[in-house]
């Protein structure tokens, strides 16, 4: 074995260890990273890297649209979005069997089109849903494992700034990454839309229905929810027909959520303060990271381990989508360990130039979108996958009385329909590739 191999390997495996004792991912690529690039071309190198390399990747003009996002979604969560969505969609779906649960589902879809998080889906629609859920007596298990599928949908719903990241690594456009997830994230909903009915169907007991709205309420939900629809509107539509650029709309998002918020009475300046603070530490930490995967990726490149498993997966002989299996498979497995960004940076520099290295009958630039749609409906997995489903924690640091195997075992009737989903999404590519190439044509 190349002795570079052999050392970005011993690294590879010291990451492993680090993460495995809670060492912040950030800290332990940015070590790993300084380390082995020093060993392998001396300490001088590390030392001529650290003098512009974080000037580089932070002045991307393509990363403002990071902390614009990120803000957008710490005011939304303040504004009073999460329980106007719920409401609306109670009224119109609540009355069936399920339907409350329905609702959450359909309040988290909505949410995440504002906010672009999933542990904050999670958390703002579980404080407004499970009340509701509880009062209507629901199972547990049902109630506490819809919220935290549900929380899911706001990593891929655009705008997400989990794919933003994406598309900055892989060197693809991030309105065409937002218009590949738009179906995909459509086609969840729909899932587990089928997944609840299918589940109180066979447990009626589990789902009971709730009250039917006067056509009054109907009325002033739906009213009271247009605001969310204004500024989807606006954003994305806006991103999608090319009137302007990804930090512009966000900025445009900021602002409409913002005077939402002041409208409503329910963002003080105590909470955009707040706001601006979260947003400030999150974006911190986002921008660290990526400093971390930058040092990780030249030492590994330097190392030529991407190369060498690129080479290694062609010879031997497995077929493209045979390979392409192995690698979601990995994924799932390290979405049960880390969260969403961190595994994003983290495998997509190895995993790119292993699938980029076989023919899948596409364009380089088509597999670039198809790719990162699977890995972050993969990363989305991982986010409700026992043991450290993330998502999980969050639902049930709500609902304490509810033992933990209850919130999994709701949460696996979802888990085998985006299996069901990513297996679609493999066999069909136009259902991710249609929409950019309809916009673009």
């Amino acid at each position: 074995m190349d002795q570079n191999i052999f050392v970005g390997l011993i690294g590879l495996a010291a990451l492993v260890a680090l993460i495995a004792i809670r060492v912040p991912i950030a800290y332990s690529m940015i070590l790993v990273g300084g380390i082995g690039t020093a060993i392998l071309n001396g300490p001088a190198i590390v030392l001529s890297q650290l003098k512009g390399l974080a000037y580089s990747q932070f002045s991307i003009y393509d990363l403002s649209v990071v902390p614009m996002f990120v803000l957008m979604g710490y005011l939304a969560s303040h504004s009073g979005l999460s329980r106007d969505l719920f409401r609306a969609a109670n009224a119109w779906l609540g009355w069936m069997r399920g339907g409350v649960a329905m609702a959450a589902i359909a309040a988290c879809a909505g949410f995440g089109a504002v906010c672009g998080s999933s542990l904050a889906t999670a958390s703002a629609m579980g404080q407004v849903a499970l009340p509701e859920l509880r009062r209507y007596k629901y199972a547990p298990a049902l109630a506490t494992g819809t919220l935290a599928a549900g929380g899911t949908l706001g990593i891929l719903i655009p705008p997400s700034v989990v794919l933003i990241i994406y598309a900055i690594i892989v060197e693809a456009n991030i309105v065409t990454m937002f218009m590949a997830a738009f179906i995909p994230g459509l086609i969840a909903v729909a899932f587990f839309l089928l997944t609840i009915a299918i589940y109180v169907w066979v447990r009626p007991e589990s789902g009971p229905k709730g009250a039917r709205v006067s056509r009054r309420e109907f009325f002033e939900a739906t009213v009271g929810v247009m605001p969310v629809a204004i500024v989807f509107g606006l954003v994305i539509g806006g991103l999608y027909l090319g009137f302007f650029n990804p930090t512009p709309a966000a900025a445009i998002g900021v602002f409409l959520v913002g005077v939402y918020g002041i409208a409503r009475r329910t963002v003080k300046w105590a909470q955009v303060r707040l706001s601006l603070l979260d947003t400030a530490k999150t974006t911190g930490m986002i921008y660290l990271i990526l400093l971390g995967a930058e040092m990780l990726k030249i030492f590994m490149s330097r190392g030529g381990v991407p190369q060498a498993a690129a080479e290694m997966a062609v010879a031997s002989g497995l077929g493209p989508y045979a390979v392409l299996t192995i690698l979601i498979v990995a994924l799932i497995f390290l979405g049960c360990l880390m969260d969403s960004l961190s595994m994003i940076l983290l495998v997509v520099p190895f995993f790119w130039p292993v699938i980029s290295a076989f023919d899948f009958a596409m364009s380089q630039d088509d597999l670039k979108i198809w790719f990162g749609i699977l890995a972050l409906i993969v990363v989305e997995l991982g986010l409700i996958t026992p043991p450290v489903g993330m998502n999980v924690f969050v639902i049930n640091s709500l609902a304490k009385d509810v033992p933990m195997r209850q919130t999994f075992a709701g949460v696996m009737p979802f888990f085998f329909a985006e299996l069901i989903r990513v297996t679609l999404l493999v066999v069909f590519p136009a259902i991710t590739l249609v929409l950019p190439h309809l916009l673009k044509g």
